[in-house]
This record gives C-alpha cells, structure tokens and sequence, in this order.
C-alpha cells in the first residue's frame, strides 16, 4: 500500500501561485507514475498533470500548460505541482494519485491506484 498526503492548498486571488505537494508513503519503491487530478463542485475529477517516477516524463491538460508546473523528489518521495497564473477557474479540490504499474495513459484516472484526501484550491476574482 501507498499512503499520499497532499498540503498546500488555500485561497489566493487571480494572477497568484500556489505550490501543491504531496508524500508518499508505505511501499513507495512500488510508485511508477504520479499526478494530479481535480475536481470542481458538480463536475467530474479531471486529469491536470502527472509525471513518471523514474524518468520523470511529464504530462498536463492543455488549460495549464505554462502556468503550472508537475516536479518530483524522489529521495523525499514527494511530487509538486507548482501553479502561477490562476484563474478562478481553477478551482477545485486537487488530488494527488500513484500509480503502481502505469507509465502510459495517464490522463485517465483507473491507472492510478492510490489517491489523496484531497486539497481544497480556491482561487478568487
């Protein structure tokens, strides 16, 4: 099992930055892939950025390409998502996810296996 803790949310204005990070724990020698999805009240959780664990080949939706940023630390098992530029749209409570076997299709949320509690970002106009 993979433990995640993610920190880092909290309200800023538009135009601001956030950092999101998320630990790993458990077997994190098992972590092939991570990323981070949200999800916006009465809307499905979306794909936002993920990355690979070894090579670290990274991936974003289109709508936060140049804004946001996915890294990882792998002595720390840690990944971050560094956002700048919000928009109110980017609203949501942000999950972080692990993946076990995954290192393609990561934009879809079964590849994951764990998931995070969840990180509440909410940004204002």
């Amino acid at each position: 099992q993979v433990q995640l803790v993610e920190s880092g949310g909290g309200l800023v204005q538009a135009g601001g930055s956030l950092r999101l990070s998320c630990a790993a724990s458990g077997r994190t020698f098992s972590i092939s892939a991570m990323g981070w999805f949200r999800q916006a009240p009465g809307k499905e959780r979306e794909f936002v950025a993920a990355t690979t664990w070894r090579v670290g080949t990274t991936y974003y939706t289109d709508s936060v390409k140049g804004r946001f940023t996915i890294s990882r630390d792998i002595a720390k098992n840690t990944v971050y998502l560094q956002m700048a530029s919000l928009k109110p749209e980017d609203t949501a409570v942000y999950y972080c996810a692990a993946s076990a076997r995954a290192t393609t299709l990561l934009t879809f949320t079964s590849r994951y296996d764990y998931w995070g509690q969840g990180t509440q970002v909410t940004v204002s106009s």
